[in-house]
Parts: C-alpha cells; sequence; structure tokens
C-alpha cells in the first residue's frame, strides 16, 4: 500500500505514531521502548492504576487507551508489578507523562517503560479514539516510536493488516509461567510490604496460571489457603497429584474458546471429581465453557475500574440484588442465553447486561467475569475469595 493512502501526513516534529489497520494514523510524541509494536486496541477508563493495567498479562497483544488525562502522576514501583510476563505492548495517553510525586515511587513512569519494552505514545486525542472504539470496535494497529520521527509507514501499515487479531488466538501459552511453583507470597501493607504466606495446616488450592495477576494469589492466601500454581496446560494427572482441596482457574488473554481446547477437558474432569473450582475472567470463561456454555468476542470491551454489577439468581438471601463497583478487563464474554440447565447465573453487568458470573448447580463451582482482587469498591468483592475458602473443608 502506497504512504499516500495513509492519512493524514505526519506533522513536523512527531516521534510516534498509532497506525490503524484501515490507514487512519494519530501522530503525536513517542516515549518509553522505540521500534514498533502490533496488537488491538482498546481503552481503559480507570483514574488510577496505571502500572497495574501496563503489567496484567490479561493485555498480552494490546494498546491500552487511558482515557483519564493524567498518567505517570504517581510513578512506578516495585510492589504494583502485577506480573513478571508480558502484559499491554503499549499505551495511548493525552497529555506528556506527568512527572511522578509519590512517596512510593521508585522510577518515573516513561523511563519504567523503556525498560519494560513497551511503547508509548502521548498528544492524542484519547476521547476522540475513545469514541472511534465504541462505534467501531477496536481496531487493530502498530504503535511506533522512532526519536528522529522517521518511519516506513508501508511497512507499519501492512503489519497491521496482516496481524490476524484475537479472536481465535491462544495466548495463555504465551503468558503462563513456565513450572510448578509454591506461591510464598502474603498480603501487602503499606510501609511494609508484602508478608510471607503461612502454609500451616490451610486447605491446598492448586491454581491453573492463564495469565494470572500475583494479587489473585496473595489473596487467596488472605483468605487462609495454601497456593501452588501451576502452568496453564498442566495435565490433570498432575493437578490430582498435588492433592488440591480446590482448583482455581485464572485470568489470562486472547480468546477463551482457543485456550478452551486444552483446559476444558481438564476442567470437566474436575468437575466430575466434584473439586471446588473458582474461576476469574478467563477462569470463569473457561468454568462456562466446560459446563456447556459459549463465549463471544465483545464489540469493545469491558475495561475500567468502576463498573456496576448486580447479584441476581437464587441463593443470595438479603444481600439480593446488590450492586457491586468492580474492576473489569475483557474483550470476550460468556453469552449468557447458551447457559445450559444447571448452570445459574449470579451476577450481571448494569452497563449492558452481559454475564458477569455463574454458578454451576450441585457442584461448589463458581465464576465471575470481573476481578475482586482488584479492590475498586474497595473491598465489595473480597468475599468470593472467602467464600471459596470455605469450600475447601
Amino acid at each position: 500500500m502506497a504512504t499516500a493512502d495513509i492519512t493524514p501526513a505526519q506533522p513536523k516534529g512527531a516521534t510516534g505514531v498509532l497506525l490503524l489497520s484501515d490507514g487512519t494514523a494519530l501522530w503525536g510524541k513517542g516515549f518509553g521502548a522505540t521500534g514498533s509494536a502490533v496488537g488491538e486496541v482498546c481503552f481503559n477508563t480507570s483514574m488510577t492504576g496505571y502500572q497495574e493495567v501496563m503489567t496484567d498479562p490479561s493485555y498480552a497483544g494490546q494498546v491500552v487507551t487511558f482515557t483519564f488525562p493524567h498518567i505517570g502522576n504517581v510513578g512506578t514501583n516495585d510492589e504494583d508489578i502485577e506480573s513478571k510476563v508480558e502484559g499491554a505492548i503499549g499505551c495511548v495517553v493525552r497529555e506528556e507523562v506527568t512527572p511522578q510525586s509519590n512517596f512510593r515511587s521508585q522510577q518515573e513512569f516513561t523511563d519504567w517503560m523503556a525498560a519494560n519494552g513497551k511503547i508509548g505514545l502521548s498528544g492524542i486525542d484519547t476521547r476522540a479514539l475513545t469514541r472511534f472504539i465504541r462505534l467501531n470496535g477496536a481496531p487493530n494497529a502498530v504503535i511506533a516510536h522512532e526519536p528522529d520521527g522517521k518511519f516506513d509507514l508501508p511497512a507499519l501499515l501492512k503489519k497491521a493488516q496482516e496481524w490476524p487479531g484475537l479472536e481465535g488466538m491462544d495466548l495463555a501459552q504465551k503468558v503462563t509461567r513456565d513450572a510448578r511453583e509454591d506461591w510464598g507470597g502474603g498480603y501487602c501493607r503499606l510501609g511494609h510490604g508484602y508478608g510471607h504466606a503461612d502454609w500451616h495446616d490451610k486447605p491446598h488450592v492448586v491454581a491453573i496460571d492463564y495469565g494470572a495477576k500475583d494479587n489473585i494469589f496473595r489473596n487467596l492466601v488472605k483468605a487462609g489457603a495454601k497456593v501452588t500454581v501451576v502452568p496453564a496446560k498442566t495435565s490433570l494427572e498432575d493437578i490430582l497429584a498435588l492433592e488440591p482441596a480446590g482448583v482455581f482457574l485464572s485470568n489470562g488473554p486472547g480468546d477463551p474458546a482457543a485456550t478452551g481446547e486444552y483446559a476444558v477437558p481438564v476442567i470437566k474432569a474436575l468437575l466430575e471429581r466434584d473439586i471446588p473450582l473458582f474461576g476469574i475472567c478467563l477462569g470463569h470463561q473457561m468454568l462456562a465453557l466446560a459446563a456447556g456454555a459459549k463465549t463471544v468476542k465483545m464489540h469493545q470491551g469491558h475495561r475500567g475500574a468502576n463498573h456496576p454489577v448486580q447479584r441476581v439468581g437464587e441463593g443470595w438471601g438479603e444481600t439480593s440484588g446488590l450492586v457491586e463497583i468492580t474492576s473489569m478487563n475483557h474483550g470476550f464474554a460468556v453469552d449468557a442465553d447458551t447457559l445450559p440447565e444447571g448452570v445459574e447465573q449470579t451476577h450481571v453487568s448494569l452497563f449492558d447486561g452481559s454475564n458477569c458470573g455463574i454458578s454451576i448447580i450441585g457442584k461448589k463451582a463458581f465464576g465471575v467475569q470481573y476481578h475482586p482482587e482488584a479492590s475498586p469498591g474497595p473491598q465489595d468483592s473480597f468475599y468470593l475469595f472467602e467464600k471459596f475458602v470455605g469450600m475447601l473443608g
């Protein structure tokens, strides 16, 4: 494709570009790592937690548009990293990155982005980009940063157009850990850092890592569990050999149907053995697929820290109808219309009515689409960890 098909033309002084697959070029000032990366462009409406977002493995293969204009004000630190594996490939912001101003900060956001190989782009009309995504869906694009402002635009456009997109893509294998890990981290206390897990006489949870956030494991420990984390493709035999009291199914990136090709048979076998199960985000979708439901690609997805979710269905008692403020990050969802008999919908989004939770009747197995470990409420959803650990005996 000729350069003339890319619009608008590069303005003077631009050192970064977000080039959509339709040829639309969004020019700005690059920061962080140099070079280029291809992925899906999404938006996140959170006002805080940009470092947690950028290190969440669920964002693998994605460029995050931050709708909040002031990014960088609290800097970065080692405690707020969600995972050491690949998270978001880059981000787009409105204003130039704000200098750090927080007693916990150890490094400027721009320097941290460069050190972690992530490309940033400032000076973008993020409101217009967000409206574009809301109307047209999440586009494929290349984000690029070259300090000299020289770009091979036809090559970048070809890269964006040839990228297959997230639908049908299994990214869990890319971000899962390589080996089993006995989780030893406890909960964080301000000024004290992370404590150590107390495993004495605790029920044993085996957590399957499809791209997990570390804070999930800390919350399981806080709720009273001993946690062993295993790779995404761990066999049923190897899981059972660990003698779990329950199995946790983690969050992660990509298309749940693709990951489900190897994950669902294991989960079905665990259900047949009546082993308690708890899934979050992708893990919730894996549980739904194992129960016979289907998942769908969403038009724009849900990503933010202020999503209202309502408790529905039987079993909630006096708390039925209660609304939780939740943190979400997903571009696929469980299709509620495909939930089979014996699977109850327990939570729904008040934004669009999409499924946000299920429970399998007659089994100790449930899942939620949102992220209770992110504590946006701040404690609206911690009961889910207590509920799961309480099932383990």
